[in-house]
């Protein structure tokens, strides 16, 4: 559905429109309306319903997946995405995650409104995220200050950092670690029952155990698009 088409079903509903961009990226439209609704309208055909009268809004516009994206916990198909450096493994997750009819939410590609990343990702993850992947790629390097010559490479501190923040959200059994070449990298953290799973090349090759433990929680994955 267009931007024009959803603004028009909004305003004959009585919503008043307060602003209208372009997303970051130039990836879509973004509404604002003057009740504080948010309508995010991707150039990809996705539509992502935020602010207030979440409910309401889906209704209005009769899209499925601006519902599903809008009534949280059970309903919404939204993966939070973490990563560093590494831009490649980015899209090829990026690109399974939408093969497996799930929505990618990347901190880059979402408004920013004058928030800090932080207070981004406190907000995209309040209520209608289910699960979030954390690219732990080998960005930087460090090694003990005592132990000079036992170097590793490490993820890029802001993963960590953004880590720690969805682990505290959403719990362990719902962030999961794509930890690249794992034989040279330092795991971000030795807290016990995190998720990590391995990959070399391709992100692909953590496909099956990552799309295990998204359905056990709850997000459902055809096995024809593994």
């Amino acid at each position: 559905m267009a931007t024009d088409e959803i603004l028009k079903r909004l305003q004959s509903d009585g919503l008043k429109l307060a602003s209208r961009t372009r997303l970051p990226n130039d990836l879509g439209d973004q509404l604002r309306f003057q009740g504080g609704e948010i309508v995010n309208v991707f150039d990809n055909g996705h539509i992502q319903v935020q602010g207030k009268n979440k409910d309401r809004v889906s209704e209005i516009i009769g899209v499925p997946q601006a519902k599903a994206a809008a009534t949280g916990s059970g309903g919404s198909r939204n993966v939070f995405v973490v990563y560093g450096h590494d831009t490649h493994a980015k899209t090829e997750l990026e690109a399974m995650l939408r093969r497996w009819d799930l929505e990618p939410l990347i901190l880059d590609q979402l408004p920013s409104e004058g928030q800090t990343g932080i207070e981004k990702l406190e907000e995209y993850t309040a209520g209608d995220v289910q699960f979030a992947v954390v690219l732990a790629t080998p960005d930087d390097e460090g090694y003990a200050r005592d132990k000079e010559d036992e170097n590793r490479f490490r993820a890029r501190q802001n993963v960590v950092l953004e880590l720690g923040l969805l682990l505290a959200k959403l719990g362990r059994s719902r962030v999961a670690i794509l930890l690249k070449d794992q034989e040279h990298m330092e795991r971000p953290s030795d807290i016990q029952g995190l998720i990590y799973i391995p990959f070399n090349d391709n992100v692909d090759e953590g496909k099956v155990l990552l799309a295990k433990e998204m359905e056990k929680q709850g997000l459902k994955i055809q096995v024809a698009k593994l």
